[in-house]
């Protein structure tokens, strides 16, 4: 049996969960095997055609059509990485759970098949021109879902290297030690110790200085808002669509951090901002932080890419 049959063989078994309304998703294979078929149901899936999908690097992924009509999203990768897929399962179920705030793809399931990873989901025909005020307002309405600490109940993603989010209370704390450390031991372990820890350890110890008097609530926050992230879908309403957010590197935080990152590496119009800001005005003080925050992303394309990101963290810290 092919993994494209193995993966059909799940969407099949997911269909029987959710025609069966069960309160637990069916997430993997195996689980989803216990379960019957009910009668009334139409045949199980089947692959009818599917087509590659460029713009990721990191999984390959697919636009999946059964002979049922139904559409899906498919990405895959070797199955040593599907805890990649799990965790990104974990957090569109997260973002899709907390109300109607931001629209995402529906998580389908995931699991792994032969020597391949998968991760099913929703698909959505999604184009890069629409409202920018109707995303600002979201994105807004989205930081307003709030935790009680900051970090979230499983580590996940980030491109693809690992994001530490284990919880805590206090701001700094969690910035210093789940953010900025890990990505500068990453580095000294590349070679890059001797040149890279003087600043790194200064930068360190001045973060209470830097993020003094900031108490920011425990935002749910997208993670990684790039421009490569977000887009609009038709909604059968309006002209210019619906704002739809996928990709996340999820976690609760300081809601600056997922505004930073959309200045990072632009792609917003002055519309988005001008609406985030009437629908919930930044503190003041923004402007400086957001290097700071800005930094961990640049930290961690120094890991993902090399040098030229690292001459670009190190002109940042000395900023700062």
């Amino acid at each position: 049996m092919t993994h494209w049959q193995q993966i059909s063989d799940h969407i099949s078994q997911t269909q029987y969960a959710s025609y069966k309304t069960l309160k637990a998703p069916c997430k993997t294979l195996k689980a989803c095997k216990t379960l019957k078929a009910p009668k009334t149901l139409k045949a199980p899936f089947q692959i009818q055609n599917k087509s590659s999908i460029g713009g990721g690097s990191i999984n390959s992924s697919y636009r999946v059509t059964g002979t049922d009509g139904q559409v899906y999203f498919i990405k895959l990768n070797s199955a040593s990485l599907e805890y990649m897929f799990q965790v990104e399962f974990d957090s569109l179920n997260e973002l899709s759970a907390q109300g109607n705030a931001i629209r995402v793809p529906q998580p389908v399931c995931y699991g792994t098949a032969d020597s391949k990873s998968y991760l099913v989901l929703e698909y959505l025909s999604i184009h890069s021109s629409g409202d920018g005020k109707k995303l600002g307002r979201a994105l807004a309405q989205m930081h307003k879902i709030t935790a009680d600490q900051y970090g979230w109940y499983q580590n996940n993603i980030i491109g693809s290297t690992p994001q530490s989010n284990q919880k805590h209370s206090d701001w700094v704390t969690f910035w210093r030690e789940e953010r900025l450390r890990p990505q500068f031991e990453m580095l000294y372990e590349k070679g890059y110790k001797k040149y890279l820890q003087p600043l790194a350890n200064k930068l360190l110890n001045n973060l209470d200085s830097l993020l003094a008097g900031h108490v920011p609530e425990a935002s749910l926050l997208h993670g990684d808002l790039w421009s490569g992230n977000y887009g609009f879908i038709d909604d059968g309403f309006t002209e210019q669509g619906q704002p739809v957010i996928f990709d996340p590197a999820l976690y609760y935080g300081d809601r600056e951090t997922d505004l930073a990152m959309t200045e990072l590496f632009g792609g917003f119009s002055q519309d988005f901002y001008n609406s985030y800001n009437e629908a919930w005005p930044l503190d003041e003080g923004y402007s400086n932080r957001k290097t700071l925050y800005n930094l961990y992303h640049i930290l961690n394309h120094a890991n993902l890419f090399g040098t030229s990101y690292l001459n670009q963290a190190i002109s940042m810290m000395e900023r700062l």
